[in-house]
């Protein structure tokens, strides 16, 4: 279920379905030209890179991802001919730049001007794709992983790696035999050719497919590495359920529903899609019978949202906004939500934590633009106070020896040297002189 123009928050800012998804921009990044901008800026914010052969599903993915574009639409998007750069910032946690290459991208071609260097220097994690449906090109593939996996972990030992096995979704992988069949054997070749290689990587193996909620599960645990916060995070959730006698709760960004943190018990994926899809059913239930915001738009997610869905096994999901685009959603016994009072205290302690850690989040980062503003300018003035150091010692010096090159002229002057009547002339004089009358004296 697709949200219908909905607006997240109560400011009344429309989230269209096309153009733009809270802070997506649809003219924000396609090409290199903006790219190569980026790259030569000095934006802070981590990089996810997309790479994989060609038609392995990279554009779809994010399409759908972050675009909530539907997965059958994906079957009309061309291939990818050049990288494309796209800004996701969703909510203060979800922030970073998502860098999706063409098929087989060679950073040594002619036509590159794109180095290694300017790519992995930021970069905080490496997906790459991988068509479970195309057996006959898993060499390929790789082979091609572990080229780009040198090259990465040559410039920035930091870097994360994740496998994404894709499409586990056509009629050869309808049992989940066959899906981990696949995924062991990649996982087995992949392993063996870094051994070899020597190269200290762990990637981390997905099976994934768009047309499920394990794409959206594998990107939650990919952008999740990217968040600094996350321990803190996964500490309150963990006071949160113990405090609630909750079973599993889930931190998501609504936008996207990728969840931002969890709770230290395992993951379960028929929870995490009962969840997610609940955010859905808010959205699209709000749209029907929602409030109008200021510019008449219906308001789906604002800081009143809440909902309660009572399961047939004796369970409730739990539903509430923490802030603008981030939303508590957890499972809990009937009996334990029965105790709406301490839910509700320990969730307003839980809401108050969380804008905290955001507003020191917030002013770390302005601390930090503002230290680094000042360092520029420091150096700039130290730059312009040595240049004019510099012309000054050259002036003086100048000067100096204009004021040499006259005392020199002045002592000559005084000295008679090169005079007509002086002292060399008088000699010279003489000189000529003497052998004449030395003559005269022979003649006599």
């Amino acid at each position: 279920m697709q949200p219908s123009g909905p607006s997240f928050g109560g400011d009344g800012e429309s989230l269209p379905n096309t153009g733009s998804y809270g802070s997506y921009s649809a003219s924000n990044g396609f090409g290199t030209d903006n790219l190569e901008a980026s790259l030569a800026g000095d934006d802070a914010r981590p990089r996810i890179l997309l790479m994989g052969t060609r038609r392995s599903g990279k554009s779809s993915i994010q399409k759908v991802v972050f675009h909530k574009m539907s997965p059958h639409e994906t079957l009309f998007l061309e291939s990818t001919n050049e990288i494309r750069n796209r800004d996701i910032s969703t909510s203060a946690l979800v922030q970073f730049q998502l860098l999706d290459f063409p098929g087989n991208f060679d950073f040594f071609e002619k036509k590159s001007k794109i180095t290694p260097e300017k790519i992995f220097k930021r970069t905080g994690a490496l997906v790459f794709v991988i068509d479970a449906q195309d057996d006959e090109t898993y060499s390929e593939a790789i082979e091609y992983f572990l080229s780009m996996a040198k090259l990465a972990y040559k410039t920035n030992p930091k870097i994360e790696f994740d496998v994404l096995i894709h499409k586990v979704d056509g009629d050869a992988y309808l049992s989940d035999d066959h899906k981990t069949d696949c995924q062991n054997e990649i996982k087995k070749s992949i392993t063996e050719e870094l051994a070899d290689a020597k190269l200290p990587i762990r990637p981390i193996f997905h099976l994934t497919s768009i047309y499920d909620h394990t794409i959206f599960e594998a990107f939650s645990k990919i952008v999740q590495k990217l968040i600094p916060q996350l321990g803190l995070l996964e500490k309150l959730m963990d006071g949160l359920i113990g405090s609630c006698g909750m079973e599993k709760a889930f931190l998501f960004d609504v936008v996207s529903k990728i969840y931002v943190a969890t709770d230290s018990n395992p993951v379960d994926m028929q929870t995490y899609e009962l969840c997610s899809d609940m955010i859905d059913v808010v959205i699209d239930v709000s749209c029907i019978y929602g409030v109008k915001g200021k510019g008449g738009d219906m308001l789906a997610y604002d800081a009143d949202s809440a909902s309660v869905i009572k399961l047939s096994n004796n369970y409730v999901l739990y539903l509430r906004e923490v802030n603008k685009y981030l939303a508590l959603v957890c499972l809990m016994r009937a009996d334990s939500f029965a105790k709406a009072g301490l839910v509700e205290y320990n969730f307003q302690c839980f809401k108050k934590a969380i804008s905290q850690l955001l507003d020191a989040k917030a002013k770390f980062k302005s601390d930090k633009e503002k230290s680094d503003k000042e360092k520029a300018a420091a150096a700039a003035a130290g730059g312009a106070a040595v240049r004019d150091n510099a012309a000054d010692s050259k002036l003086a010096g100048a000067a100096a020896s204009g004021k040499d090159s006259g005392d020199s002229s002045k002592d000559s002057s005084a000295a008679g040297v090169g005079a007509p009547g002086g002292p060399v002339a008088a000699a010279r004089a003489d000189n000529r002189s003497a052998p004449a009358a030395a003559s005269q004296r022979k003649k006599g």
